[in-house]
């Protein structure tokens, strides 16, 4: 038991010391995984305004430039770690209305287009707004300058 409680005590210090670099990371695989859908609306922002107008999206054209703009400045923004916890809101917005508007009927399966990445994506996302960018990031630098 006591070497149990003096490994969890070594973890607990190992891990506390990983949180920016596990925020980090956090930050760069969400910029991935954000950048081709960025850049797939912005390859053809018409035709997504289309899909969002048969999708029964409102202003459907207006919508296909904010999420195209959201995705695109989260690729930038996360990468940087500025504003992390106000794109965090905005993209957690865009994956409620990905999974809300396109992958809730095909179930929780992501190999069924199902609502699997964009739920864990805004899990993610939820735990930046969270904790903050981390100190690999611009928003603490900035915030260190104060």
């Amino acid at each position: 038991m006591k070497l149990l409680t003096k490994l969890n005590s070594l973890l607990e210090k190992i891990g506390t010391k990983s949180q920016s670099l596990a925020l980090l990371f956090l930050r760069l695989i969400l910029a991935f995984g954000f950048y081709k859908p960025a850049m797939m609306k912005w390859k053809d922002i018409h035709a997504i305004g289309d899909w969002f107008k048969d999708l029964g999206y409102p202003f459907p054209y207006l919508n296909a430039y904010l999420a195209g703009t959201t995705e695109l400045l989260g690729v930038i923004l996360l990468i940087l770690g500025f504003g992390t916890r106000i794109i965090s809101l905005l993209l957690i917005f865009v994956m409620f209305v990905a999974i809300t508007t396109v992958h809730l009927r095909n179930g929780f399966q992501a190999g069924n287009n199902g609502f699997e990445i964009p739920l864990y994506y805004a899990i993610m996302l939820f735990t930046l707004f969270a904790f903050g960018a981390g100190k690999y990031s611009l928003d603490h630098i900035l915030n260190k300058n104060k």
